[in-house]
């Protein structure tokens, strides 16, 4: 019985760790989640989000309380006795009278202990915390535009794999389908020489061995496109070359043809394009850092408390309120004051050149209004003609095909020579070859197109969302 069950456990261990090294299976839609979780480039851009914000945080930091403390312990000469001459504190006239001046003589050392501090805080900055805070603000919206534009680069990446695979095989099977009928070709061939029965000629011979090779190159080309696509896919989504990666898709197809308008995507890229909202963002930045600058001219407003103190144990406190004793000292008192920070021809050029940037920037948005819609037109143009071509070259393939098997079925039946069946082989690899080409060019413009058009990609992930976020702040 306990033999049975130790067996039993072994098994299910077994199966359960078989599970585990199964081979993954993906559609685009897994692979591309996957990839948005373990692409480091969309983390990196994430972390600069939450760095972005620490620039907010120090920004608005700066209407808060300030302390600043200045301290040191060091050494004085000690001095016993009072203000005037032998140590008396007091002089009735005369000789007594006679105000002590041994402040060089050394007589011992004294420990000296000295503090300056001062709580303070702003009540108006004439703009500089409003202005900083402003650009900080739309600093953050312009590091979110650059997780989404390094999503759409992802998705981009993903799909060229995950297409360039599934393209990579086809043609394999395409090749291995048609190295098959050749050499089936070829065996029949050299079996007529052998019989001389006159139904082939060693002209049909080296024709077949020719395209038999010719073939046989292109398939390995195809294998190694295919390997090299599909490790592609492992490293974009996380997987590791390693381990194994099944996709789900058994075949290329071409994806739907894109349903809206021309002026529709237009309208839709200058509205929700992230470089847009980064132009948009970055001249509100500009502005604000403009005004900040010029700013810096004005003071600043607090309220605090000030004071300093020291002490000095071997020397004797002089509390005469006329006499300051740097030795042995208290004092503190609420405060309230102007700061100003005179720059002059610094804040002169740090206002030249935030109003240079801005300018460079408007001049980009102006670019982008114009560029962007030039952009969508000519890939939403690529797209549907790439949609023609694809479906044209399907029914060339398809004719091929059956212009193939129609020339080797005759071959086979001696009505016809291998020069036909050449031929046959040669547009039915051609077309075909070229359609499954024309099917990838065509699925990676409308990826192309979704990108240029701002189509949102999916749903950020728990992962990426904890590094993205980001405080709502006013």
């Amino acid at each position: 019985m306990t033999v049975r069950l130790a067996v039993q456990g072994v098994c299910a261990f077994v199966m359960v760790f078989a599970a585990a090294i199964q081979a993954e299976t993906l559609s685009l839609d897994q692979a591309l989640q996957r990839a948005y979780v373990a692409d480091p480039r969309i983390g990196e851009k994430a972390h600069l989000v939450t760095a972005a914000q620490g620039l907010l945080d120090e920004a608005q930091a700066n209407k808060g309380w300030r302390t600043e403390l200045n301290s040191f312990l060091g050494f004085t000469t000690a001095v016993d006795g009072g203000f005037y001459d032998n140590g008396t504190n007091s002089c009735t006239g005369g000789t007594d009278c006679v105000v002590r001046d041994d402040l060089y003589d050394f007589n011992n050392l004294s420990l000296w202990l000295n503090a300056q501090f001062a709580v303070i805080k702003p009540l108006h900055t004439f703009g500089k915390i409003e202005n900083y805070s402003k650009a900080a603000k739309n600093n953050i919206l312009i590091k979110q535009a650059e997780v989404e534009l390094q999503r759409q680069t992802t998705r981009y990446d993903v799909s060229r794999a995950y297409y360039g695979f599934l393209t990579a095989r086809d043609i394999r099977y395409l090749m291995d389908d048609s190295v098959k009928r050749l050499s089936g070709a070829l065996d029949l061939v050299t079996e007529w020489l052998e019989q001389e029965n006159g139904q082939a000629t060693e002209a049909d011979k080296f024709a077949l061995t020719a395209g038999v090779a010719l073939l046989t190159r292109y398939q390995s080309e195809a294998a190694s496109l295919e390997k090299i696509a599909l490790g592609g896919l492992k490293v974009l989504t996380g997987i590791g070359l390693e381990n194994e990666l099944k996709l789900a898709d058994s075949r290329i197809t071409p994806e739907p043809l894109p349903a809206s308008s021309l002026q529709n995507y237009k309208a839709q890229a200058l509205k929700e394009r992230p470089e847009m909202k980064q132009v948009e963002a970055g001249l509100s930045a500009r502005r604000a850092l403009v005004a900040a600058n010029k700013s810096d001219a004005r003071p600043n407003l607090y309220a605090g408390i000030g004071g300093t103190l020291a002490y000095s144990p071997g020397r004797e406190r002089v509390d005469n309120p006329y006499i300051y004793d740097p030795f042995n000292h208290v004092a503190a008192t609420p405060v309230i004051g102007l700061q100003w920070s005179f720059s002059g021809g610094i804040r002169d050029a740090k206002v030249k050149q935030a109003q240079a940037e801005l300018d460079a920037l408007i001049s980009k948005a102006s670019f982008a209004q114009k560029g962007i819609p030039y952009q969508v037109e000519d890939t939403f143009t690529r797209v549907h003609a790439g949609y023609e071509q694809v479906e044209q070259m399907k029914q060339a393939s398809i004719n091929a095909r059956r212009w193939m098997i129609a020339a080797y079925t005759d071959f086979e039946a001696g009505l016809k020579e291998a020069e036909k069946i050449i031929t046959a082989f040669q547009a039915y690899v051609l077309a075909h070859s070229d359609y499954l080409r024309l099917v990838n060019d065509y699925n990676m413009n409308t990826v192309l197109l979704k990108n240029l058009t701002a189509e949102p990609t999916l749903q950020n992930t728990r992962v990426e969302q904890a590094v993205i976020m980001n405080k709502e702040t006013e």
